[in-house]
């Protein structure tokens, strides 16, 4: 498989405190947004209508069996790959990639046999998180024009790691729009996929978590932001509404989301792995103020 394939001797002290990224990138300025936990279930809805890739997910994963602990793990993973120095993002994606390794199947619909790690659709997974992520910071005024080329450009780096050739992976905004366009025509929602939506729609819960707690209609808001802010396109392949107006609606709610969770203290509403990268480079973020 090709990527990059970096370890410790490649790096600095300072450059492994500062991460990939660091707390001057884009990156960290989208990942660290309210709105990010939208997009990250937009990403999940939208890596679903891939039927090789939801195959893989269906087969291999244990989201069905423990859907929570699934979703745990791949925030951890992104907050690590993001937010952790370079030798705990490095010891992150070592993990997966073993992961990966070893599983595969082939998927019915299409009669495909695949390894979880083929590069297309690790491809295919990047690009619908980056697109994904990006859309929301967007629409909620997160970041200008030229700061989502630059989102863009830099989680090249996220792909190399997870074992994507860098020339393969889109660069800009224009780049990630043609990326979709090519692979249009080989989406659609399979049963598993159907599955996976409705996992992410309606989670369950144990019942005294609905009676108790306002968790289900929190994460129902949650749930209809995130496939409100699909691509058109992705929506009629659920056979849900494709109108613009929808999307208008969806961008001022997002805003209206984001503008709330703001009110919460940053400490309260991020993740212990975010608060530790801001809390190891505050110093470099009080210079770049």
């Amino acid at each position: 498989m090709t990527g990059i394939r970096p370890s410790a001797r490649d790096w600095t002290p300072e450059e492994d405190r500062l991460g990939f990224f660091g707390p001057g990138s884009v990156t960290w300025k989208v990942h660290a947004d309210p709105v990010y936990s939208v997009g990250g279930l937009r990403a999940l809805l939208l890596q679903a209508l891939h039927p090789v890739a939801m195959d893989g997910v269906a087969r291999n994963s244990v989201f069905r069996e423990s859907p929570w602990q699934r979703l745990t793990r791949t925030a951890e993973y992104v907050d690590t790959l993001t937010f952790g120095t370079r030798r705990e993002a490095v010891r992150a994606v070592r993990r997966v990639r073993g992961l990966h390794r070893r599983l595969g199947g082939t998927e019915e619909t299409t009669g495909r046999s695949y390894r979880v790690d083929d590069p297309d659709l690790l491809l295919w997974v990047h690009n619908c998180e980056v697109d994904s992520l990006l859309d929301v910071a967007r629409r909620a005024g997160v970041v200008t024009p030229a700061e989502a080329d630059r989102y863009v450009a830099e989680q090249v780096t996220a792909a190399g790691l997870i074992g994507i050739d860098p020339d393969d992976v889109p660069a800009s905004v224009a780049e990630l729009g043609a990326y979709f366009e090519r692979l249009r025509p080989e989406l659609t929602l399979t049963p598993a996929g159907r599955d996976a939506w409705r996992f992410v729609v309606v989670p369950p819960m144990p019942r005294w978590v609905q009676l108790l707690t306002p968790a289900r209609p929190a994460w129902g808001s949650l749930a209809s932001l995130a496939v409100a802010t699909l691509p058109p396109w992705a929506r009629r392949l659920a056979s849900l509404p494709g109108l613009s107006v929808t999307d208008a609606a969806a961008t001022a709610a997002l805003r209206a989301f984001r503008t709330g969770l703001l009110a919460v203290p940053e400490r309260a509403r991020r993740s212990p792995i975010v608060r530790a990268g801001f809390d190891r480079t505050a110093a470099d973020t009080a210079l770049g103020a």
